[in-house]
């Protein structure tokens, strides 16, 4: 039976594109707030997991980003003040890669701990996935004033909606003021 590792680098291999690159459709749907934007973190340094003994209180234990990743980051935020998407909120897994993605992308970022890797950690999955999945569905569209931003992992991501994203990638969710989200398309920037 194939690792948890390497199923989730087949599925990142086989990511599918994504389908609202760069069109205007998402951008109106963001500017009109309401949604939840499930962002994964910008390019990392080479490598898959963070390395053995890692710690998140030291970013220098973990796998980092990039400078093409930290340019990344920076035309994500360039991109939504350019199109004047409102953000009412930024929340942010506490790994250092999804921390300075935040950042850079949008100038503030509170961490949630459900939106962690679980990556190394397959019994947190369930746990995780409900408690992002309670929040986002506890959102009203209607009421939401802009949108949230969460910087997250693509393990996280595909667990709430079925798409293996991209570095920097995202998927756009209307909460359905309840108890769950429906994913309406993908964006990269």
């Amino acid at each position: 039976m194939p690792s948890r590792r390497g199923f989730l680098a087949a599925a990142l291999a086989v990511a599918v594109p994504a389908s609202g690159q760069g069109r205007e459709d998402a951008w109106q749907r963001l500017r009109a707030g309401g949604l939840v934007v499930l962002m994964r973190h910008a390019s990392t340094e080479p490598g898959l997991g963070d390395p053995k003994g890692f710690s998140l209180e030291d970013c220098a234990t973990q796998r980092n980003l990039s400078g093409a990743g930290r340019d990344e980051a920076r035309r994500v935020g360039e991109r939504f003040r350019a199109e004047r998407v409102p953000v009412a909120q930024v929340l942010t897994s506490p790994w250092c890669r999804c921390r300075e993605t935040a950042m850079l992308a949008f100038g503030t970022a509170a961490d949630w701990e459900p939106l962690a890797s679980f990556f190394d950690f397959p019994e947190r999955e369930a746990e995780y996935t409900v408690r992002v999945r309670k929040r986002i569905g506890s959102y009203s569209s209607r009421k939401l004033r802009g949108n949230v931003v969460m910087v997250t992992h693509n393990v996280n991501i595909a667990a709430l909606t079925r798409h293996s994203v991209g570095t920097s990638e995202m998927v756009l969710v209307r909460p359905d003021g309840c108890c769950d989200l429906r994913p309406l398309e993908r964006l990269k920037v």
